[in-house]
C-alpha cells in the first residue's frame, strides 16, 4: 500500500490537520461524466416540473428536441429549488434563422439568485454595449474575450458562484463573485459584482436570504436551453 501520509509533520494553520495528516479524511469520489453524481439536475430534457413562472403558475415555454425554449410572452421563469454557493452549468442555443441586431438578437439571461444576471445573446459578428455582450455581468464588467458560437449552434456556461454577504443590518460586507466559462474559455474571472442587476443605472446590493433560485429570461427571442445542472458547494 502507498504511503498514507505522516503523523510527524507541522501543523497546518488552523492546528486541526498536519502536512500531509494520515488521519485526514479522502476526498469524496465523484463521477463526472456525463453529469456529475453529485449535482441536481434542473433540466435533462424531458420535462419542466423544475420550474415555474414569477407568479408561480406552471413553465409554459416548449420543449423541443430535447430542449427547453423561451415562448415569447410567457414570461421568466425561475427554479423551484433555491441555492446559494454552487456550480451551474447549463448550455444555450440562440435561434435561427437570425434575426435583429445588438440586444435584439438571441437575448436572454441567466439570473443567480434571481437578481444577478450572466447576459445570454447572440455577438457572433453582432456588436453591442461591452457590459451586454454575452459573457458579461450585465450592465457591469463586460467578457474577457468575445468566446461567442454562431446562431443555431449549442453554447455551454459553466458558472462558479460566491454569494454575497451581509451584516445583519442590510449592509454588504463582501459582494458576490463569479467565474464564467462559455464555451470552456474563461470570460469572468472572481468577478466582484457591484450589485444586483439593473438597466441603465448602477446596480447595488440589498439584502436576502442567502439562497435564491436560478431565473432564465423571457426576453422575447426563442433561445433554447438544455443539460441545466448545479453542484451546491
Amino acid at each position: 500500500m502507498s504511503n498514507l501520509g505522516y503523523t510527524d509533520t507541522p501543523f497546518l494553520p488552523g492546528g486541526q490537520w498536519r502536512v500531509h495528516d494520515s488521519h485526514r479524511p479522502q476526498p469524496r469520489v465523484v463521477s463526472a461524466d456525463p453529469v456529475p453524481s453529485d449535482a441536481i439536475v434542473l433540466f435533462d430534457g424531458t420535462h419542466t416540473e423544475h420550474w415555474r413562472h414569477l407568479d408561480g403558475s406552471p413553465c409554459r415555454w416548449e420543449i423541443v428536441e430535447g430542449a427547453m425554449q423561451v415562448v415569447k410572452g410567457a414570461g421568466d421563469i425561475t427554479s423551484m429549488a433555491v441555492f446559494g454557493n454552487m456550480q451551474l452549468h447549463l448550455e444555450f442555443k440562440s435561434p435561427t434563422p437570425v434575426v435583429g441586431d445588438g440586444q435584439g438578437r438571441g437575448n436572454s439571461g441567466v439570473f443567480l439568485m434571481g437578481r444577478y444576471e450572466i447576459q445570454v445573446l447572440d455577438n457572433h459578428q453582432n456588436p453591442t454595449y461591452a457590459d451586454g455582450t454575452v459573457g458579461s455581468v450585465y450592465g457591469e464588467f463586460p467578457p474577457l474575450v468575445n468566446a461567442s458560437r454562431p446562431a443555431g449552434e449549442w453554447q455551454t456556461y459553466d458558472i462558479l458562484w460566491q454569494v454575497p454577504l451581509f451584516d445583519g443590518k442590510g449592509k454588504c460586507v463582501r459582494p458576490a463573485y463569479v467565474t464564467v466559462l462559455l464555451n470552456g474559455i474563461v470570460v469572468q474571472n472572481h468577478t466582484a459584482l457591484l450589485g444586483a442587476t439593473s438597466h441603465r443605472v448602477v446596480g447595488k446590493y440589498e439584502d436576502h436570504s442567502p439562497a435564491g433560485p436560478i431565473k432564465l429570461q423571457d426576453h422575447g427571442d426563442p433561445v433554447a436551453f438544455r443539460n441545466i445542472w448545479v453542484r451546491p458547494l
